[in-house]
């Protein structure tokens, strides 16, 4: 663990660069959420500019990159389209009030320090509600990156067009779409370091602009493919940026913001957004090589505040987005300025040179987004559910299937549900749910012992943690499961992070008393059952 202090002289380097790479990520990334949101194309470099301006002076974590998200995309686009009932101006200044006020809820959230809530939600559920969310995005970008325009508006009949649209699609708006694609799932495959560094997104504008210029896509023209069959391009095909930035400034509607449509959609964005922060907090402060740990709460303020100020004038929600944060780390980021100038790399070229963003074609935006959906429901994401236990595989696929026929809210519900009837089945005591049941002595050595009774599961973790982090004054703190009948997956996970927090503080957090348990699988975070009844 280093011990230098960081501070802006010492790390501006460093972090210059870093914001200056993930900027190149971020560029045609924030473009591509935001068409698929049903939001201006420039939405999205809005919301990435506040993130990194505005919230770095807020933020409660050093490298999180904060800006629009693929995993809102499905949220965002059903408020557009619900809220302005085929109006997608209405729509978008209508959703924009919603953002608004889901801001200052997230702001809630951090003041009553609800950043636990990360602890909470069953990690199984989680990634299914990710799956469905990535599912949904190839859906959706699948018919934009062959350039056909699907006529079912609902999911399932979008899946079903989808073999339709491939035998219908536009053949050099194709071609685009295709070629990007390949280059994003070809780029990994590379294993020479300075291939690594390039981008992929940039890889893919480097391509894909000259070929929109050389097929003539800023005018509208029609053209033969094969002699038989005509084809119609123009700049519909391109991204589509107002001349000024301050003119693409839209203040919200407010005049719908007590409807039932808009409540739920608040209530989404809020706790979707919020949990999706969360996590990538998490995720992110593993790759700090400072080992710093960010501070959940003061972090949802941040973006609280961040989505306030964002959708006052125009932009989408935004998050501590992974893609872009790990990217961050990886780039050698010291402090919260890269995030900083990210902001500032975004707002400087978009002010200076809007016409070149112009150039860039559709069917490259919705070639990322196809790659980014892939990577959320990747086959890979199944096989790696199922190896944790058949009863996560079982919480996963509900969670998906359930978002797919309904919401993202009913989704995580039905997955939350499912667990609770598995612990149900597996003889949890219901008075135990929520609040754990342990016993605490401390030993001769001064080392703290909790006993934990009944059953340590995703529902009561949050109390065990607070136990467990308030023995402050042990060095050693001992977790004995002898006497608990069911450890879940989510606290066996949670208990892995919690050890390096421990670790992180120069304390030790051992865990004893599993050697009666039966596994579900190999897997080292699988869900442990005592083998024979001892309480």
């Amino acid at each position: 663990m280093s011990t230098e202090k960081l501070t802006f002289m010492n790390s501006w380097k460093t972090d210059a660069l870093s914001g200056f790479l993930v900027f190149l990520i971020a560029l045609p990334l924030c473009l591509g959420i935001s068409a698929a949101s049903g939001f201006p194309p420039v939405a999205g470099i809005l919301t990435a500019i506040v993130g990194g301006l505005v919230v770095s002076f807020f933020t409660g974590s050093e490298l999180t990159i904060k800006g629009p998200a693929a995993g809102l995309i499905v949220i965002a686009l059903g408020a557009v389209q619900e809220l302005g009932h085929g109006d997608a101006m209405l729509g978008y200044k209508l959703t924009l009030a919603v953002i608004v006020v889901a801001g200052i809820v997230q702001i809630g959230f951090g003041i009553i320090k609800s950043g636990v809530l990360g602890d909470f939600f069953p990690t199984s559920a989680v990634h299914g509600m990710l799956a469905a969310i990535g599912i949904i995005i190839i859906t959706k970008q699948a018919h934009v990156l062959l350039g056909v325009k699907p006529v079912s508006k609902e999911l399932f009949g979008q899946i079903a067009e989808i073999p339709h649209s491939f035998s219908v699609m536009n053949p050099e708006i194709a071609i685009i779409g295709i070629l990007s694609l390949v280059i994003l799932f070809g780029l990994p495959l590379f294993k020479n370091k300075y291939v690594k560094m390039v981008p992929g997104p940039m890889v893919v504008l480097l391509i894909a602009v000259p070929l929109g210029m050389y097929f003539d896509l800023g005018h509208e023209h029609t053209y033969l493919f094969l002699d038989h069959h005509q084809y119609a391009l123009g700049p519909k095909f391109l991204v589509t940026l107002p001349a000024q930035l301050s003119s693409a400034i839209t203040f919200p509607d407010f005049s719908q913001l007590f409807s039932a449509t808009s409540i739920k959609y608040i209530v989404m964005f809020a706790l979707v957004g919020s949990i999706e922060s969360l996590l990538s907090a998490k995720a992110v402060d593993s790759l700090d090589k400072f080992k710093r740990k960010s501070n959940l709460n003061k972090d949802m303020v941040a973006v609280g505040i961040g989505n306030t100020i964002s959708g006052l004038i125009g932009g989408l929600p935004m998050i501590s987005e992974i893609v872009r944060s790990s990217a961050n780390a990886n780039n050698g980021a010291r402090t919260r300025w890269a995030n900083f100038f990210h902001g500032g790399f975004l707002l400087l070229f978009v002010a200076l040179v809007p016409d070149l963003i112009h150039q860039i074609p559709l069917a490259a935006l919705a070639a990322m987004l196809v790659y980014t959906g892939f990577r959320l429901a990747s086959p890979l994401e199944f096989i790696k559910t199922y190896r944790i236990g058949k009863e996560q595989l079982l919480i996963f696929l509900i969670t998906v299937v359930t978002t797919l026929a309904t919401d993202l809210l009913i989704g995580v519900g039905a997955g939350i549900v499912t667990k609770m009837v598995l612990h149900l089945f597996n003889g949890v005591p219901v008075r135990w749910f929520f609040t754990p049941f342990l016993t605490i002595q401390k030993n001769a050595d001064g080392a703290y012992e909790v006993d934990v009774k009944h059953s340590a599961i995703f529902a009561n973790f949050i109390g065990l943690k607070k136990r467990l982090e308030s023995l402050e004054s042990s060095h050693t703190v001992i977790l004995n499961f002898s006497n608990t009948k069911l450890v879940d997956h989510t606290v066996m996970h949670n208990i892995e992070v919690l050890q390096m927090d421990f670790a992180r503080k120069g304390r030790t957090l051992t865990v004893i008393g599993l050697e009666n348990h039966v596994a579900s699988s190999d897997h080292p975070t699988s869900a442990r059952k005592l083998a024979s009844k001892t309480t």
